[in-house]
């Protein structure tokens, strides 16, 4: 058995009602007030004696009769990566995620440039340490047209490991609520990505220049940039700050809350899997969960996915063979050993993993471009796993088109194409290394994948030789407590059920404070979109759920303001 790597890896109504989640189904989805059960076509109609509690209003853009209309916009994806081809045996989920750069020259379909002022600020690199006073710049963006000095709020995005530009343009949901939270839009740099680099181009050099690349640090980096805002804007002192971020920025918000609940009111945690480290759940949940997205698009595409790993193999073992593989499915670079196979199948896997995180309701370019419901269309070529090895793998060959080639401007296919560094997968490797040890496995019963068990003393090793650091996996559950955050309040953690993380999320409600929202129809933090006329149902309930828990919030914030008076 080969051993992974780590995973690495969002009316004035008072809100005062704990909601529970009660059923995951997409027919029998809702929460429970008191004893009355809330569907979503409910809550969608305004129908039954339980909808008086929870109106939901949507913009006009987002009315039923406009659900036909619409551009596709591209979807929000921010994922945790490692460097591809570094000392670190990195499993095809990890190195799938590699393949998400944040790349400022990237272009989208549907991505608008918003209007933002970008400013700096002098970080102390080491904020828990009294015997240097070595400083960087930390940038940060500021849109504030909608923001309002008598009344408003500040929504604080929690820069995660890539440019904040790229955050900042993508994030449409905070761009979308700006105007009713009355908020001035904060997008804050993590420290070691984009340009807010503490060593300049000396961050990465070794160890010792990447020891202040934590997420303890990035968050005293965001309290003191509060603190900063704050005492410099004229009419932010007494504002309600609430932090957002997605995926590790969802974790970062959440942590954020936790650690500094006097500088931020509430969190809205978006695709966080902030119980995917020791054994908290199972390593094998996250490809569990690719695999379920697959099996219920269509039938027998998880199986047919299954089989190809022995078909691989068996074309594989005579040289023959591998040109087989190489011709047919239109490589660009034949295979000539068994580490070229071993690569296909990362390769492979890889691609299975990423339609599994932007299996999206419309079209998107992100990654590459891709049909609405990818999936689904990817499915259309894998219905049958009992057919010959070589129809077995012409099929395949269709599925994998779909993902590279769905442009039809692919000359042939590139198995090395996600290879390309980036100071972001350089500092998440090193992240990954340290702190953010997140356990990842495959049995092929569960998933559709061939086995690979966790094997935390071999990544181990092969951290020390890149990196010449030891990961401390229980560090993170120490510093923010696992499971045990009940005494906490104000956070919302929103999954998709769609999204592979969703296994190591908060998806119940711990306390009437600690909410979580699930998604049915939902990919990786969908909620944080901006609004699409092919959005579900689900998620724009989702979204309207969220804003309410915000402006209670904020409500409360003044009214605590207004007693202290």
């Amino acid at each position: 058995m080969k051993s992974f790597g780590s995973l690495g890896v969002g009316g004035g109504v008072v809100w005062v009602t704990r909601f529970r989640r009660c059923c995951c189904g997409r027919s029998c989805f809702g929460f429970h007030r008191g004893g009355a059960y809330l569907r979503w076509a409910e809550l969608r109609a305004g129908l039954g004696s339980s909808s008086r509690h929870l109106p939901v209003s949507f913009p006009p853009a987002l009315q039923p009769a406009s659900w036909a209309m619409g551009r596709p916009t591209v979807l929000l994806l921010l994922l945790a990566f490692l460097t591809p081809g570094a000392a670190i045996r990195v499993p095809p989920a990890m190195k799938a995620l590699s393949s998400l750069r944040w790349s400022t020259s990237f272009t989208s379909r549907g991505t608008v440039a918003k209007k933002y002022s970008i400013h700096y600020i002098e970080q102390k690199v080491n904020h828990f340490g009294f015997d240097a006073d070595k400083t960087f710049k930390q940038r940060y963006l500021i849109a504030d047209e909608q923001w309002k000095k008598n009344g408003g709020s500040i929504l604080f995005y929690t820069g995660n490991e890539g440019d904040i530009t790229w955050f900042c343009n993508n994030t449409g949901f905070m761009w979308d609520v700006a105007a009713q939270l009355k908020a001035m839009l904060v997008f804050a740099e993590h420290r070691y990505y984009g340009e807010s680099l503490p060593f300049g181009n000396k961050s990465f050099t070794d160890s010792r220049h990447l020891d202040f690349l934590t997420s303890e640090q990035a968050l005293a980096d965001f309290a003191v940039l509060i603190k900063h805002l704050k005492k410099t804007i004229p009419g932010a002192k007494n504002q309600p700050v609430i932090a957002i971020g997605g995926s590790y920025g969802g974790m970062l918000a959440a942590w954020f809350r936790m650690k500094y609940p006097h500088i931020v009111v509430g969190a809205l945690a978006a695709s966080a899997p902030i119980w995917h480290f020791g054994n908290l759940v199972p390593c094998g949940v996250f490809m569990e969960i690719v695999t379920k997205d697959f099996k219920r698009s269509g039938p027998n595409c998880s199986e047919t996915i299954r089989s190809s790993w022995d078909a691989i193999n068996r074309f594989a073992r005579t040289g023959a063979g591998l040109r087989w593989l190489s011709e047919n499915l239109d490589l660009c670079t034949a295979l000539t050993n068994i580490q070229d196979v071993q690569h296909l199948k990362a390769w492979i896997s890889e691609t299975w993993i990423n339609l599994a995180m932007v299996d999206y309701p419309y079209e998107s370019d992100f990654l590459q471009p891709l049909p609405a419901w990818p999936i689904k269309v990817v499915c259309q070529y894998l219905k049958n796993p009992s057919v010959s090895d070589a129809q077995l793998l012409q099929n395949i060959f269709q599925a994998l088109n779909v993902y590279y080639n769905y442009s039809g401007q692919a000359s042939c296919l590139n198995i090395s194409e996600t290879t390309t560094s980036s100071l972001g997968t350089q500092g998440w490797s090193y992240q990954a290394c340290t702190e953010m040890v997140m356990p990842f496995c495959t049995n092929g019963i569960d998933d559709m994948f061939e086995p690979h068990s966790w094997n935390l003393r071999e990544f181990s090793e092969d951290c020390f030789k890149q990196w010449g650091v030891r990961p401390r996996p229980a560090w993170i559950i120490t510093m923010y407590g696992g499971k045990n955050i009940s005494s906490h309040t104000n956070i919302i953690f929103s999954n998709g059920e769609l999204d592979p993380w969703s296994g190591g999320g908060v998806t119940k409600d711990i306390t009437d404070t600690l909410v979580a929202i699930t998604i049915p129809e939902g990919a990786h933090h969908l909620d944080l979109r901006a609004r699409n006329a092919f959005d579900p149902t689900t998620v724009l309930l989702a979204r309207s759920l969220e804003v309410r828990h915000m402006k209670q919030w904020i409500r409360d914030f003044y009214a605590n303001q207004r007693k202290k008076h």
